[in-house]
């Protein structure tokens, strides 16, 4: 009988595993990461795999990942470890800690993946897939993602006023125009930030109507006003998905066809390790805080995922229409959807992004640059630190993104079958319950407008930037301020400037359920200026607010503002109490 071969160290082994080396002979080799040495004659991988699993290998891994320099080597441009050694030397040992890595949060994933149940295999592999080349990209990247001094101006014809894209009218075909359109509402947040449970869309905004009721209306308003079939779109989270399913039984007779998909579900990493903290795929009991949605940038992958792309695309729907679902202003625009189905120079734009003017409550906002030949998305987490007054300021970047995007679907289809969508990084510090510090990598839709040919930004009116974050934003569209029809808000024409006034709610206010039982109607703020609120205060009904008006209660104070009050330019503070006789 013929003795049996044994497995020696080949090329592919030394591709995949470039810190093992072979010693004496091609059977035996030695690990550079803990200096063990073993054979591979009986298994090959097998037997590099096990000696990964080996409590000497693991405890030099994790040594390694949680030390604060390898932190440091990952995520920023260091010259420590330059200076004690070779500029190869450096760039060699970060490479093979990478690696190692890697190789362990795909056998972590690995892991987690054999726990999902076959109706979800495909699609939970399709998500860790994901977050698999996220974290690549994450480990690949150093320093801040922009040269700020490679960061210019826009071309004027890059980013066009609306009044020139109002000024072209409308064609008399617009029905046929808005049936290339499909409407996309980013429906992934909870509204935990205004102390209610469950999606943010389902909060109730005005006259009783929720985020998305008054959504639903407006695109039924557009298809029985032109005879259309505009859909809607609806990009839940694992969070959101569940409730708004339920919800959506009650739009069956509504003239809008409603589809939904879910974004991506990705394990968030410890800080120190850099390893996942979910152990399986379940979302309850201790995995509750281990899943997090990677942000609204992931709606191309999983839009295209989800089969919608190619649905659309064989129906002959041509752009879709993105924004934030709690942004009251993003309603359907003619006009920017006519510049696009009918582009002036006859060149198909693929990505639009409207932007407005900042003022002094939008100076963090992402803004629009000229970089590197082409429009670029610049984020306040990207700008080095030395240039963060500069980028903040309103004369040199005057303008914003709103996150309202008109996007080609078939250069969306085109790009994700290139893998060519690129987005920067979010890396999102967060720190758990049980106080374990993990973080997750996310990215932004329109972080990707340098992946498509054509780009353009809009600066649109302030009207089509009306999100509702806190109750504060409530307060204003809930008020007079603004009239309702169809599911769409307009500045009240009773209203002399067209500005909307600064209200600042202190934290009694912070809670919807607070903040209504502190109001008996919402104010008359046809006139104010400027609203702030501290402390323990209650309105009364039919109060009027005009100018400037300051109301604070200091701590173990209350104030109520008697029904009928009217306040003009006036501060209140100390204790006001109205008792019935």
């Amino acid at each position: 009988m013929s003795k049996k071969r044994g497995c020696k160290f080949n090329d592919d082994l030394r591709s995949e595993f470039p810190f093992i080396k072979k010693t004496k002979s091609d059977y035996m080799v030695k690990c550079e990461k803990c200096n063990s040495e073993f054979s591979i004659s009986h298994g090959g991988k097998n037997d590099i795999s096990k000696h990964l699993e080996t409590q000497k290998h693991k405890r030099y891994l994790n040594t390694a990942a949680s030390s604060s320099k390898i932190q440091e080597f990952f995520r920023e441009t260091t010259y420590d470890l330059s200076k004690a050694m070779s500029q190869d030397g450096a760039s060699q040992f970060q490479e093979v800690i990478r690696q190692e890595l890697e190789l362990s949060v795909k056998k972590e994933l690995e892991k987690i993946l054999v726990t999902a149940p076959s109706h979800e295999f495909e699609h939970t592999k399709k998500d860790l897939d994901g977050f698999r080349k996220l974290f690549h990209r994450f480990l690949q990247e150093k320093g801040p993602s922009v040269d700020w001094g490679k960061i210019q101006r826009p071309p004027e014809d890059s980013i066009q006023p609306y009044d020139k894209i109002k000024a072209r009218g409308l064609p008399d075909n617009i029905s046929s125009v808005l049936n290339k359109l499909v409407v996309v509402k980013l429906n992934g947040g909870l509204g935990t930030s205004m102390g209610c449970k469950g999606p943010k869309s389902l909060i109730g905004v005005r006259n009783e109507n929720t985020f998305l009721d008054l959504t639903v209306q407006q695109i039924e308003h557009l298809n029985k006003t032109y005879n259309t079939d505009v859909p809607l779109v609806l990009m839940n989270s694992f969070n959101t998905d569940e409730d708004t399913k339920k919800i959506l039984q009650k739009y069956s007779h509504c003239r809008v066809k409603i589809y939904t998909f879910n974004q991506s579900r990705y394990p968030r990493i410890n800080k120190e390790s850099l390893l996942p903290v979910a152990k399986d795929v379940s979302y309850s009991g201790e995995n509750t805080e281990a899943w997090y949605p990677p942000g609204h940038g992931d709606i191309y992958s999983s839009f295209y995922n989800s089969g919608l792309l190619d649905i659309f695309i064989g129906e002959g729907k041509e752009y879709i229409f993105v924004s934030n679902i709690d942004n009251l202003g993003a309603t359907v625009d003619l006009y920017i959807l006519n510049h696009l189905m009918n582009p002036p120079n006859g060149k198909p734009c693929e990505f639009v992004m409207e932007v407005t003017n900042k003022t002094r409550a939008d100076v963090k906002g992402g803004t629009l640059t000229q970089y590197e030949g082409k429009l670029r998305l610049v984020e306040i987490a990207q700008v080095p630190k030395a240039h963060v007054d500069e980028f903040k300021s309103v004369s040199k970047f005057k303008i914003f993104n709103t996150n309202n995007l008109w996007i080609s679907l078939a250069a969306v289809k085109r790009l994700q079958e290139k893998n060519a969508i690129d987005m920067e990084i979010i890396v999102n510090p967060k720190t758990l319950d049980g106080g374990l510090n993990v973080i997750q990598l996310e990215t932004a839709v329109g972080a990707a407008i340098k992946s498509f040919e054509n780009s353009l930004g809009i600066n649109v009116p302030r009207s089509r930037f009306l999100p509702v974050k806190t109750t504060s934003d409530l307060l204003l569209v809930m008020s007079n301020l603004y009239s309702l029809n169809a599911g769409s808000l307009t500045m009240s024409e009773k209203r002399e400037f067209p500005t909307v006034p600064l209200v600042k709610l202190g934290s009694s206010f912070t809670k919807v359920q607070d903040y209504l039982r502190r109001f008996e109607s919402i104010p008359d703020m046809l006139e104010l200026d400027h609203l702030t609120v501290s402390g323990d205060v209650t309105f009364g009904k039919n109060v009027s607010l005009k100018g400037t008006v300051i109301i604070i209660a200091n701590h173990g104070d209350r104030i109520d503002i008697p029904p009928g009050a009217v306040l003009e330019n006036k501060i209140v503070s100390g204790n006001l109490r109205i008792l019935d006789h």
